[in-house]
């Protein structure tokens, strides 16, 4: 495995923080040339087939093969927390559930993936040797975490109450906000997170997707963080493009 070079000195991100995102593809090696092409990305292995994705040297992403083909092809945003299993229990008890329950992945950390009350997915990420981004909020690397939800109400309970100090603790930067589905996407769409990657030109980016064999999914329309638009890779995979 390659030495994690951007993150062995770093200190882990405070808890609910958004730490990491990882995309599971049908071909690993399909995705490298596409976000490579559109971010300029470049890939290393990291743990087992997975692999990371840098940009200037630090990492930004991973991406690792589907396992299993049932499935759907997605980005998954992960949060940061001292104790996946404590965690787990408190989503448990707030009315969510534990998908996949903690996982150790060599020494890099522990993995885990939780539901919310409406079922949308998301990442817990324990710190071992890798704590996550070495470089975000930059262009070509993840920036915002938006939830589509049928509740946001319930939501902002549900989410403050995990994560409390990351969303409102004072000098909070919060890199996540909750949004109605309605307002983006079809009625019937599922509650779900949308990961944003930041980019300069937004226009020329959307050009570039297209190009490469993505789609677009929602053009581009202003929001409070950005102007945005949701796009699917050459795989199916969802993600949304941000210029600030």
């Amino acid at each position: 495995m390659a030495e994690n070079r951007a993150s062995v000195h770093e200190e882990a991100y405070p808890e609910g923080v958004p730490c990491w995102v990882n995309a599971e593809l049908p071909d690993v090696e399909a995705g490298k040339r596409f976000y490579g092409e559109l971010f300029g990305w470049s890939f290393e292995e990291a743990y087992g087939s997975s692999v990371w994705a840098r940009l200037a040297g630090d990492l930004v992403a991973s991406l690792a093969p589907k396992r299993d083909g049932r499935m759907p092809t997605v980005w998954t945003v992960s949060f940061a927390t001292s104790d996946a299993t404590a965690l787990g229990r408190r989503i448990t008890a707030a009315g969510g559930q534990v998908v996949m329950a903690p996982f150790p992945v060599g020494d890099l950390g522990v993995a885990a993936l939780a539901a919310d009350p409406e079922g949308a997915i998301f990442g817990l990420w324990q710190p071992g040797t890798h704590p996550g981004f070495g470089r975000r909020r930059e262009p070509g690397t993840f920036v915002w975490a938006e939830l589509y939800t049928r509740d946001t109400a319930a939501a902002n309970t549900f989410y403050g109450d995990l994560f409390h100090e990351a969303l409102f603790g004072g000098g909070a930067q919060p890199d996540f906000g909750r949004a109605d589905v309605t307002e983006v996407f079809a009625a019937e769409m599922p509650p779900h997170f949308v990961t944003h990657f930041r980019v300069t030109d937004l226009d020329g980016a959307l050009g570039t997707v297209v190009r490469l064999g993505g789609r677009v999914q929602a053009p581009p329309f202003e929001t409070s963080y950005g102007r945005v638009a949701v796009v699917t890779d050459n795989q199916g995979a969802s993600f949304a493009l941000l210029q600030r």
